[in-house]
């Protein structure tokens, strides 16, 4: 594992991580158990797998800490570990939530038309 190289993350709030690669490692790996819990064809569970898993290597297989947020590209990797936790969170809410199972009841007609039919384009 990298030495931290930095004494802030420059963001308010947001302390610096001293042991990054051992946070994410173990929050990637609570997601995927989570979403392992909901059906394979789950579109939320199919995306998010992806970029988990993706993620997850990277942690494995990158040791640097800046080649790390680098080749993730979604910020320090005090943000990624947020983001994360973050995601864990929205996993378990989708097990309680089970949006893959059919509507108690039919959805209203039009319920998905874009735009709705209350609102009037603007004449020009």
């Amino acid at each position: 594992m990298s030495k931290v190289l930095k004494a802030s993350t420059g963001l308010t709030g947001l302390a610096v991580c001293h042991n990054p690669h051992h946070v994410l490692s173990v929050l990637y790996g609570k997601i995927q158990r989570a979403l392992t819990k909901m059906p394979s064809d789950a579109a939320y569970r199919k995306y998010t797998e992806k970029i988990v898993t993706e993620r997850a290597n990277l942690v494995n297989s990158t040791k640097d800490i800046p080649a790390l947020e680098k080749a993730i590209g979604c910020g320090q990797v005090e943000e990624l570990i947020v983001q994360a936790e973050n995601e864990l969170i929205l996993a378990r809410k989708m097990l309680g939530w089970k949006p893959w199972e059919s509507l108690v009841k039919p959805a209203p007609a039009k319920q998905w038309d874009w735009p709705p039919a209350q609102i009037k384009e603007p004449q020009l």
